[in-house]
């Protein structure tokens, strides 16, 4: 019986030890995964036209656009919210505008850090409906860096922008909504 009982910690120990060993693993899984959400989520955005992420385009390529249909009217909304923990003042300048698809269009929005310190923050887009984003280009915008801000510092954020005129005739109205948070560099 001695025996018996002698072997019985090395085996709990063991089981201890793969338990803990397979712990540590799914951690590193989990950070794995937290990692790349991001690309992953833009991937699958990509794909399958999800979330409403704009396109970008050049000045050029607007430039060189030959049809407008100035008789068509599209109303653009901008909304802005901010992420949870951000002492900030965000807003659009406009609230809505009403455009032409394939001309091209400039607003801004209005940050404000209210923070004593200095902050480095990140506006992501999203357009609805989640037709109309593949539709909506952005040659000029605060979204393509990060924004630095010194303390209690605020700033005028400029956004350009065309409506392609292939927008479906059934669209009519489109939201143009930013997010803006303090960039993971920092936190």
């Amino acid at each position: 019986m001695c025996d018996s009982a002698a072997t019985l910690p090395k085996t709990g120990q063991k089981s201890h030890t793969r338990v803990a060993g397979k712990m540590v693993l799914l951690a590193f899984a989990m950070f794995g995964f937290g990692y790349l959400m991001v690309p992953l989520y833009d991937i699958i955005c990509d794909i399958t036209g999800l979330n409403g992420k704009t396109g970008r385009v050049s000045i050029e390529s607007v430039a060189s656009a030959e049809t407008i249909a100035e008789d068509r009217q599209v109303t653009v909304e901008f909304t802005a919210s901010i992420n949870q923990g951000g002492s900030w003042i965000f807003r659009p300048d406009v609230k809505t505008m009403s455009v032409v698809p394939g001309q091209l269009y400039q607003t801004s929005y209005y940050a404000e850090n209210l923070n004593s310190n200095a902050v480095v923050a990140q506006a992501t887009p999203s357009v609805t409906p989640f037709s109309a984003a593949k539709y909506f280009n952005k040659t000029e915008c605060f979204c393509f860096t990060r924004q630095a801000f010194e303390p209690k510092g605020s700033k005028q954020m400029p956004l350009t922008f065309i409506i392609d005129e292939d927008l479906p005739v059934n669209i009519d109205r489109v939201t143009l909504s930013y997010t803006f948070f303090r960039s993971p560099e920092q936190s």
